[in-house]
């Protein structure tokens, strides 16, 4: 059982409990750690939005690329007269490289938890699409949530580019997967033949991974404190932002980049009023990027229920983009 949360100190008032909980649960850990999912506040949409067009972080130029050159044959593998559910959909510079061929979308169902940079992005879309049904979707997409109640005879297609998937441990990625096809499903029978789209990082050479994590110019710095910025804000925190360095790295054992926020000194912070100590070099755990093979992917995802169909990549071998049909609907 988890232990309450204690009322030591003033909290913003309208305070996020699972955001508070969370935090509290993270820190108290042995390897201290807060989850990516809360990187996206505004300004961490926007830093992100920064990092995908520095130089040495190749996935988003790469991904686009390969949406450009393929983008008529991933279109034409999705259902007829679909509705297109974007799941953490953040930007929509990518599905805007697939509308163009997908003239009979039912609708477009753009998810994220940032509703302010939703709402902005769905309204910019719309005057770039003026015929494309846009129905935005405020939603944290880790979690069981419901699309919209008009769209439920129109078959299902799920578009998860990004390489978002890979932030996820193995086993907990394989779990979202079975929720994507429990979601697409929905509403349509047996919900056979939902089909998902799907952007998977490849493994490739340590130098060029640890680069993409930690450019020079120190923008995935700042997208990383800034975590501890909205803790501060949101949370009632006193993290001393020049007391963090960030820091990132390619762990070739276990197939995945880490990111850390690293204690500079031996400090005392306190969260709604709770303390903790940080020795000088701690670090509190912020997001893991799995990279993968294509046939390490493709077990994954049979393991999820997914049938794999087809993968387009890069010349350099770089980027992957994959398309699932759901082969089976697990309900846990």
């Amino acid at each position: 059982m988890t232990a309450p949360i204690p009322h030591l100190a003033p909290t913003p008032a309208r305070i996020d409990r699972g955001f508070l909980q969370d935090v509290i649960a993270g820190l108290r850990a042995p390897q201290k750690h807060l989850s990516a999912k809360y990187f996206y506040d505004r300004r961490g949409s926007d830093l992100f939005e920064a990092i995908t067009r520095l130089p040495e972080y190749y996935p988003t130029r790469t991904e686009l690329a390969i949406l450009d050159q393929y983008g008529p044959e991933i279109a034409a593998g999705l259902p007829p007269g679909a509705a297109l559910v974007e799941f953490g959909s953040g930007s929509t510079a990518k599905v805007r490289r697939l509308l163009p061929h997908l003239s009979d979308l039912a609708a477009y169902v753009p998810v994220d938890v940032s509703e302010e940079f939703l709402r902005s992005e769905a309204e910019e879309l719309g005057r770039d699409f003026p015929r494309l049904r846009i129905e935005p979707v405020a939603a944290d997409f880790t979690k069981p949530f419901a699309l919209p109640d008009d769209l439920k005879d129109a078959p299902k297609a799920g578009f998860f580019p990004g390489s978002t998937l890979g932030n996820f441990e193995p086993e907990l990625a394989a779990a979202l997967l079975g929720s994507f096809a429990r979601t697409l499903g929905a509403g349509t029978g047996a919900g056979t033949g939902a089909t998902l789209i799907v952007g998977i990082d490849l493994v490739k050479d340590k130098a060029v991974l640890d680069a993409a994590y930690d450019d020079s110019a120190g923008v995935t710095a700042a997208f990383n404190l800034n975590l501890l910025t909205r803790i501060n804000r949101e949370l009632g925190a006193d993290f001393d932002l020049d007391g963090f360095a960030h820091q990132a790295f390619f762990d070739e054992n276990l197939g995945r980049i880490e990111m850390h926020l690293v204690s500079r000194r031996s400090q005392l912070v306190t969260v709604a009023g709770v303390p903790f100590h940080f020795a000088s070099g701690e670090t509190i755990h912020t997001e893991n990027s799995y990279k993968y093979t294509v046939p390490g992917f493709r077990a994954l995802a049979r393991g999820a229920g997914w049938e794999h169909k087809s993968v387009w990549t890069d010349p350099d071998g770089l980027f992957s983009v994959h398309a699932l049909t759901a082969s089976t609907i697990r309900r846990h």
